[in-house]
């Protein structure tokens, strides 16, 4: 199976935070032994995307002539990211997935393997994608991306020899604020964070309302473990994201996706809303119609509902095909 991760995520679908790992698994609850992804059953590969900053190559990373990339790293889109995969998966000698999956960013690739290389992939799973970015989506993202650009410490994207400090860490947190709006939804924000201050400040005298504390804290977490310069490249590559470009359009590049394919949409996400994926589950010539998962948490929705995304996996790997065990 091939577990592909969304715009900050990596390859460490499962296990505890460590050397390396400065958080937990992002979908561990799905992933081992008797779990959704039954890693009894199934080999469980999920890599690093390429332009990113945790394994595979991307702006911080060294070119030949020995400096990080920085400026000089290429524009990328989600077909290029696919390519490498594809790289990936003819160096592990696999002729084809039983099963590809992703949500949001990796959704997109999800979604880019099935139409370009429909033979590879067994079955498909994509949960709160879309087939092309929105105008919304655009404007968020470049929103964004504008405001790590804007940074003082961003150097034209050639930051990575300066000391710790250095780069355009409060351009990324102010990116991350910005975009953990989106992935959560209105309601849960009101019912989690309301007006109430955070504890001990005043909001009418330099403090802030807890919300806020919440935004920040996330800002500082991203800041701490992920290259600015991967974000913005990613964030980039999503807005490429087009399935229909040089295709014929969108319904004639789904079309090509002529695998067992199963759409999940999270009721509350004002990112990526249901009416995308409802578009995708009537375009996918195998597929039927998206089914909902129902959450207070926008589009995380789809990281945090363990509990109703293991039903999907359950509903379509039937279609997929296990591993072989030869003696």
């Amino acid at each position: 199976m091939l577990v592909l991760h969304a715009l900050t995520g990596d390859s460490h679908l499962t296990g505890p935070a460590g050397p390396g790992h400065p958080t937990a698994g992002w979908w561990a609850e799905l992933v081992g032994p008797g779990r959704a992804l039954d890693t009894d059953r199934w080999y469980v590969v999920a890599p690093n995307v390429l332009g990113g900053c945790q394994g595979s190559t991307g702006p911080s990373s060294a070119a030949p002539d020995g400096r990080p990339w920085g400026s000089r790293f290429p524009f990328l889109t989600q077909r290029d990211q696919v390519a490498a995969e594809v790289l990936l998966a003819d160096a592990l000698g696999i002729d084809r997935w039983a099963l590809v999956v992703g949500g949001s960013m990796g959704g997109m690739r999800a979604l880019e393997w099935a139409v370009a290389h429909p033979g590879r992939v067994g079955a498909l799973l994509v949960l709160a994608t879309a087939a092309a970015a929105s105008a919304e989506q655009i404007a968020h993202a470049s929103t964004q991306v504008h405001a790590i650009r804007a940074d003082p410490g961003w150097h034209g994207g050639d930051y990575h020899h300066l000391p710790p400090g250095g780069g355009p860490h409060r351009g990324l947190g102010l990116a991350r604020r910005l975009a953990q709006i989106t992935y959560r939804s209105e309601s849960e924000l009101a019912a989690r964070f309301g007006r109430d201050p955070q504890y001990g400040e005043d909001p009418w005298r330099g403090g802030r309302f807890a919300v806020e504390s919440y935004l920040d804290h996330h800002a500082a977490k991203l800041a701490h473990r992920f290259d600015a310069g991967s974000y913005v490249v990613l964030n980039e590559a999503m807005n490429a994201h087009d399935l229909g470009r040089g295709r014929g359009g969108t319904a004639a590049a789904l079309r090509r996706a002529a695998v067992p394919a199963l759409v999940a949409a999270v009721d509350s996400d004002r990112l990526y809303p249901p009416a995308q994926q409802a578009e995708l589950a009537a375009l996918l010539p195998d597929a039927d119609a998206a089914r909902v998962i129902r959450s207070p948490y926008g589009h995380d929705g789809f990281l945090l509902e363990a509990g109703q995304v293991a039903p999907l996996f359950a509903e379509l790997l039937p279609a997929a095909r296990p591993r072989v065990h030869r003696p």
